[in-house]
Order: C-alpha cells, then structure tokens, then sequence
C-alpha cells in the first residue's frame, strides 16, 4: 500500500475496498500494520476515509473519495484471546477471515489435508464477532469448517473473493453447492479476479472473469454476489513467497505461477474498464449497481447493525 495506490483508486472510482492488514502476523505485528494505516488515515486525509460504517462508505462517495475497511485474512491476531476482538473492532476491524489456508485455533483452511472443521473456540470466536458486528469471512477456509461456520453464525457470512470450482478445479475456489449452500443461508459471494483461480490462468481476460462473476450470479443469484478482486498491486515475490507458505515460514502450500491479471484490469485505476465490459455484455444498470457494490453495502448494513 502506498499514496500511489491510494490515487489509482480514486481514479478508477473505488468508493470503498476491505484492505488486508493481517495475515500470518500475529497480535503485535497486526497491531503494527493498524497502526500503519491509521498514519495513512492522516497523511492521506485528502483521499481516505476510514470505514467504521456504511455512513462512512455512503460519505467517501458524496466526498469523492477512497473508503478503507480494515480487514484480516486470518484470526491468528487474537492469538488465543477472544477479547482482543472487542479491542481490534474499536480499531475499525471490520472483516475477519476465520483461518488463512491452514490450520489455526479456530479451524481448518483450504489447503490443511484434513479438515477438522470448526473448534469449541472457533464457535466462540464467531459468537464475539456476531456479538460486535464483525463480518465472517470464509474465502481460504476449508469444505467443513466453512459449513460449521456457516450453520453456526446468527449473522450471514460470506466467501469475500472466490472463483466457482465448476470453472476451474483449485483447493481455494468453491463448489457450486458451497455457493449455493451460503446462499441459501443468507451470505454473500465475492468474485475474484486473482488469475491462477481463473479457467486461463495468466492468459486470462476480463470476459473470462465475467464468466465467473455470471455463474456465480446463475448459482448463488444476483442479489447476494459482487465483486472481490483480490488485487495484490505493486506487490513483489517476497509477498507470494512469504503467503504461500504455511504461516509464512513453513510447508510451501502452492505455487501460483505468473501472476497477471486480465489485460484492461491489472491497475486499480482501470475499475471503469469492467462496468464497460458489462454493458457490452447487456447487463443492465441495476445488475451492475447491485454487483459494483450496491449488494455488498446490503450485507455490510445487516452484520454491522445499520
């Protein structure tokens, strides 16, 4: 994250994006990051709003300008300590991802090779976080615990950025029942465009994320996906090296290959290119305000309690 970033936003129009400041960090190094971003709330007051509310989104975009929430890929920053989350909310933490590809103390993630499905402390964990208004995220988490997480959670959950399974067979991307399961449930489906879980891979286009996007759209409906772009700009090797090991330091999970996303879409500042690409596919205006956003604001009001 930089300025630089922050203007590419504002010019392809992002009102608000959930921006990763934990991943495998633990409570201090998370803390360090929130701490980062609270200095860029302030050097950078003239194009960021940190989001604590949908008031704040629906005020980034009256004002023009870029609206932070700050969210976790992972609920290692608790550690093992179920009232830091009341302390990380009052920091404006507002997505939680319950396990970040492997195992942790709450559950098991996409790529643990036994899924245990969800611990006596991860139903804890979900009851403090329906209890503060803090968004379940389920997009790295394995089969099982997504589906005790799902039953489990008074709130509705969601898959924050995904792609189908039925599109392209991935340990991260998910089943049509999955999809249809949260669905039915009330959660919410968020569509990547991170290009190893796309059919082409690197050779991706923004038609092959469409793709996407529209089955999911034919599984989960129209009301409950939007988009999750996962995109990791200016980010270097070091970064996919240190997250594509376990906690950072461990096993190697995956090897993601090139990394490029859809010629069109590779910059933040592009964001215009995919609603014109969804006119040309004859969406209709209230199907791309739903999915650029309008959905994602109906979920954000129910589990932040608006």
């Amino acid at each position: 994250w930089s300025r630089a970033v922050f203007e590419d936003m504002k010019r392809g129009g992002v009102t608000a994006a959930n921006c990763t400041c934990a991943v495998w960090e633990g409570f201090r190094g998370t803390m360090e990051n929130i701490a980062q971003w609270h200095n860029w709330f302030k050097s950078c007051d003239d194009l960021l709003i940190q989001v604590r509310a949908v008031s704040d989104i629906q005020r980034a975009k009256a004002e023009g300008k870029v609206g932070i929430v700050l969210g976790w890929q992972n609920a290692s920053p608790i550690e093992d300590r179920l009232d830091f989350l009341g302390l990380f909310k009052n920091l404006g933490v507002g997505v939680v991802q319950l396990t970040y590809n492997t195992q942790n103390l709450v559950g098991s993630g996409c790529y643990e090779s036994e899924d245990g499905g969800l611990s006596d402390f991860g139903r804890d964990v979900i009851d403090e976080m329906n209890q503060l208004g803090m968004l379940i995220d389920l997009s790295h988490v394995g089969s099982k615990t997504s589906a005790d997480a799902i039953r489990h959670s008074k709130a509705p959950v969601c898959y924050s950025h995904i792609c189908p399974k039925a599109l392209r067979e991935h340990p991260r991307n998910k089943t049509d029942e999955e999809l249809r399961f949260i669905a039915e449930q009330g959660g919410f489906v968020g569509v990547t465009m991170f290009p190893p879980f796309l059919p082409k891979g690197a050779n991706s286009s923004l038609e092959d994320y469409l793709d996407a996007i529209e089955h999911v759209i034919n599984v989960a409906g129209e009301n409950q996906v939007g988009i999750g772009t996962d995109m990791t700009q200016d980010y270097g090797e070091p970064f996919f090296d240190w997250i594509t090991h376990d906690k950072g330091t461990g096993r190697k999970l995956t090897d993601f290959g090139e990394i490029k996303n859809p010629p069109g879409f590779q910059r933040l500042g592009e964001f215009p290119n995919l609603t014109t690409a969804m006119i040309t596919r004859g969406w209709t205006e209230k199907q791309i305000r739903k999915v650029m956003g309008e959905n994602w604001l109906t979920i954000l009001a129910k589990v932040w309690g608006e």
